[in-house]
């Protein structure tokens, strides 16, 4: 793999964890020096990512993490859902018994986690949960949009829902796809896979979202 491409991979993937948020600097110079070459495969990889979306240029030079405003962000989010749930679809079709088997042990040895209200053992249990439809959808390339979705819009999900507990709400999410998945229902699977994505279930819930994004993240 190009070191150009170790360097983009490692920056989507700070993104995505929220180890990078929207507005912070991306700078040319740190990232030769962490990979200990010139910069113009950093280079290579920030236009990649600026390509993508996930950094803007600076009127005086320099990369910082997209911010979106609002608009931007519920459209992509919609997107976001229509994907998931196209991939849970697919991996309702392929996947094996084994892996069903294996998602819904999964998914059962995750009541821990709800029942503890582990926050962050719920967010390493859910991206586990989500790369199992990933792998059992057989289509690498609709994972890399989704994972890119995922980077650029994760911190305003997370800070959207962040005032709410909702580890237990996405807990029974995940069963109904589960159980969709387990009964061979791809419709009722991608179905409910839109709705567990979906921001916008009804006035309310949007507005909840909109209050709670920090005016820093929006572009």
């Amino acid at each position: 793999m190009k070191v150009s491409e170790q360097i983009r991979q490692e920056i989507e993937q700070l993104v995505r964890d929220g180890r990078l948020l929207p507005g912070d600097p991306v700078d040319e110079v740190e990232w030769a020096n962490r990979y200990e070459v010139s910069r113009t495969p950093v280079r290579e990889a920030l236009l990649q990512l600026q390509a993508q979306g996930l950094l803007g240029a600076l009127p005086r030079g320099g990369m910082v993490v997209a911010k979106m405003d609002v608009q931007q962000l519920l459209a992509m989010w919609e997107l976001l859902a229509e994907l998931e749930g196209f991939c849970a679809r697919l991996a309702c079709e392929r996947m094996t018994e084994g892996e069903r088997t294996e998602l819904a042990l999964h998914h059962e040895a995750l009541k821990r986690v709800v029942d503890a209200d582990d926050a962050e053992g719920w967010q390493a249990g859910n991206l586990a949960f989500h790369e199992k439809l990933y792998h059992g959808s057989r289509n690498p390339y609709l994972r890399q949009d989704i994972l890119r979705m995922r980077a650029r819009t994760g911190a305003y999900r997370r800070h959207a829902f962040g005032a709410v507990n909702r580890v237990q709400a996405s807990y029974v999410q995940h069963q109904e796809i589960v159980d969709a998945i387990a009964a061979r229902d791809a419709q009722s699977a991608a179905r409910a896979m839109q709705r567990h994505l979906s921001p916008d279930h009804g006035a309310r819930s949007v507005a909840d979202l909109i209050a709670n994004l920090p005016r820093e993240l929006l572009g």
